[in-house]
């Protein structure tokens, strides 16, 4: 019988919204908008934090890169211009003897993996693409979280015999291959056939994605033993024939004397840009979270140590400065949330200074249920039933200008967003909650109304 009654109040309640569809449609907007602006916010956060643990992902967990940096020959870290200016201090740059020192000394290093990258391009019957050839050892494959969708990976007699095999990226697969499986098949990287030993799995990669932080897409590249692309392709570390015949044409020059690769040469016949390193970066795998920023100081100080002293090396921990990263966006998406949160408050400030309007244009309607009858709490309760169906209903509403809104962004500023279920519930309960608390002063007020009065008016 109660629950018959209190339907007969929301009864009445829908009556009156629809018989006001303009002033009710106006007092949902605050809702609807707030509901809106809290999911796409929420959206926002999560595809953020979703391309952020991505990220730690594909740089592997517990990893430092160490990649080479220009430096002036004979320029050191030090304070003394004597020193700095006597070009006399020389390094090899990175080399696998460093990979060698590292594994060997440092207690903390779990992995540890060299890679050398060169621009070349594959062809097969003719058809020839621009690729990234990889230099590597298997635990590459480990360290980033790379797996394969078909084959294997090398073995360590093809790893250190320099044997002619390769494990193909997914575009390059796609690019000559189609459908087909290309483990077993030869294609040509330069002047050298590799025979194709396994495919890497595809990878979603993202562009702000940061090469210096070892994040790179493995679908372009071809991945060959380290000792294949040194003995087989280029070793930047050796001298070639066309720079020692450049040193031998330019001996009556009168340029300064700089050490390269370990020999004498004149400043003015070598290329400025010439790169000495062995290696294009240096992968290593730490034991423990905690250990990371310790082993990154030894890397450090040993890599100085080996290298005369000069700065010719950047030793990057991608994982900190992705969490950093992500810290910070938390905390822009926490005042996003905030500001969103807010226009959920103005919306219920909204619903409740129309319902108080309302209240004073109804006081004849008011009145007249009182005196035929109506308790106080019939009153509150329709009122009240108003309140919370307009702001369920702009919640609803709300929801799909959401789902939207987050949508429009994707497409528009290709920002990653994710609509959560917890965001909607979030969402859609604050909605009501708004609803029933800014409905009850104007329901309480509406109660107290006296019927004698109310009638006069």
């Amino acid at each position: 019988m109660i629950i018959k009654k209190y339907l007969h109040d929301i009864v009445i309640a829908i009556e009156a919204i629809f018989a006001n569809k303009v002033k009710s449609l106006l007092t949902a907007l605050g809702i609807i908008f707030g509901v809106a602006a809290v999911i796409s916010m929420m959206a926002i956060g999560n595809g953020a934090e979703h391309e952020i643990l991505e990220q730690i992902k594909m740089v592997g967990v517990n990893n430092i890169i160490v990649t080479p940096s220009d430096f002036v020959v004979g320029e050191n870290n030090t304070n003394n211009s004597d020193e700095k200016n006597s070009g006399k201090k020389f390094s090899k740059g990175l080399t696998l003897m460093d990979v060698q020192a590292m594994k060997e000394i440092i207690p903390s290093v779990s992995k540890i993996c060299p890679a050398v990258s060169f621009n070349y391009s594959a062809m097969i019957d003719g058809k020839s693409k621009p690729v990234v050839l990889e230099g590597t050892t298997e635990n590459y494959f480990e360290l980033f979280n790379i797996n394969l969708q078909s084959g294997h990976l090398f073995n360590d007699f093809q790893d250190k015999s320099g044997q002619p095999v390769c494990i193909i990226g997914d575009n390059v697969k796609s690019v000559f291959f189609k459908q087909d499986d290309p483990v077993g098949k030869y294609i040509k990287c330069g002047k050298i056939w590799l025979k194709i030993i396994g495919v890497a799995e595809r990878r979603d990669f993202t562009a702000s994605a940061s090469d210096e932080m070892g994040i790179s897409s493995s679908d372009n590249k071809i991945f060959v033993p380290i000792q294949t692309l040194l003995l087989r392709f280029k070793d930047r570390s050796l001298i070639r024939a066309d720079e020692v015949e450049k040193v031998n044409s330019n001996k009556g020059g009168g340029g300064g004397i700089i050490i390269i690769g370990g020999m004498e040469q004149k400043d003015d016949a070598i290329d400025e840009d010439r790169n000495i390193n062995q290696l294009s970066k240096i992968v290593i795998q730490v034991k423990e979270t905690e250990q990371l920023s310790a082993t990154a100081s030894v890397v450090k100080k040993m890599l100085l140590r080996r290298h005369s002293d000069l700065y010719d090396f950047e030793v990057t921990i991608p994982e900190l400065l992705l969490k950093q990263q992500q810290r910070t966006k938390n905390i822009f998406n926490i005042v996003l949330g905030a500001i969103a949160g807010i226009s959920l408050i103005v919306g219920g400030i909204g619903i409740m200074n129309i319902m108080l309007a309302s209240v004073l244009e109804r006081i004849r309607e008011i009145g007249l249920r009182l005196s035929i009858g109506a308790s106080k709490k019939d009153i509150v309760a329709q009122f009240l039933a108003e309140s919370t169906l307009i702001s369920i209903t702009g919640g609803f509403i709300g929801i799909i200008f959401g789902v939207g809104l987050s949508m429009a962004i994707t497409a528009i500023f290709d920002i990653k967003t994710i609509v959560s279920f917890f965001s909607i519930v979030i969402a859609f309960g604050v909605s009501a909650i708004v609803g029933i608390s800014f409905g009850y002063i104007p329901a309480k007020k509406a109660a107290k109304k006296d019927p004698i009065e109310s009638l006069r008016q």
